[in-house]
């Protein structure tokens, strides 16, 4: 590592299958800059001071993942108008004064990902977001900002899906509602599962009724995380089954044009990804 090597980090647990080090070092090859991007494993207890001896080392941003989102943001000293909105951080950018300044990119990059890629148009469309943990926080001011209609938010733990609508602030317009309610909501043209249930032995049964030919079930997460939810939206023969590859390639180029001041391409970057492409694999 050179002296103009600038260093990065992510952080959470687990990380041992994160393409985010991949994505980062292909942004840079294409850009020709120089970075050292590392996983940093580390539940909430030790979060603090990981990232104090990652800023002490000379660490100048940073990506956090589950289960730290939301913890992150008291690890800031500034947070940027998506982070405030969200009440979750997801990249760190280090103060010239010291200390954090935390945003968010996951509904950036979760919005770039369906209208761009998938062309999908989201205005007035009555939408369902599974979960309210760090990412259903991340992505939902990003969807109401892209036009979506009515929205419930469904949750297992009642008070932390109220706590997001709270949070919200558009009683008119989004709800929130406990799993057992599901069959009675109807469908929905956007379904988009925000949980980590399949990381922690199953996704919930979901009825069908949620359902129709014109909905787009979104997983944001990718591989085997994402195989039930998608399989139960083809199986209702949802019109798109979309896994979160694409919103985690968007939402890391958000990251890194903060970071350096330019954004990566990303068609290229999430093609060979979704191939298994050898040549994303850092150099040594």
């Amino acid at each position: 590592m050179t002296a103009s090597t600038r260093q990065f980090a992510l952080f959470g647990t687990p990380l041992a299958h994160s393409l985010s080090p991949r994505l980062h070092a292909a942004f840079a090859r294409e850009l020709g800059v120089a970075i050292d991007y590392q996983p940093i494993e580390t539940g909430v207890d030790a979060f603090a001071e990981a990232l104090a001896s990652f800023a002490d080392a000379g660490g100048q941003g940073a990506n956090v993942t589950l289960p730290l989102k939301r913890h992150a943001v008291q690890a800031c000293r500034t947070l940027g108008e998506r982070a405030r909105r969200a009440g979750a951080v997801n990249t760190l950018v280090r103060l010239a004064e010291g200390g954090w300044h935390g945003e968010n990119t996951d509904g950036a990059g979760l919005v770039r990902d369906l209208t761009g890629r998938h062309a999908l148009d989201l205005r007035e469309r009555r939408t369902l977001v599974l979960g309210a943990g760090g990412a259903a926080c991340g992505i939902v001011p990003a969807l109401l900002d892209a036009g979506i209609g009515e929205l419930y938010i469904v949750n297992r733990d009642g008070a932390r899906a109220d706590a997001l609508v709270d949070a919200v602030g558009e009683p008119a317009r989004v709800h929130s509602r406990y799993f057992e309610q599901l069959p009675e909501l109807g469908e929905f043209d956007l379904v988009v599962n925000a949980t980590s249930a399949a990381r922690h032995g199953g996704l919930p049964v979901l009825p069908m009724s949620l359902l129709s030919a014109r909905t787009a079930a979104v997983d944001l997460g990718f591989g085997d995380d994402a195989i039930a939810f998608l399989a139960w939206a083809r199986a209702g023969e949802a019109h798109a089954a979309i896994d979160g590859l694409g919103m985690l390639v968007e939402q890391a180029a958000e990251s890194f044009e903060i970071w350096h001041g330019v954004r990566p391409g990303t068609d290229a970057v999430h093609d060979a990804m979704r191939a298994g492409a050898a040549s994303l694999v850092a150099a040594d």
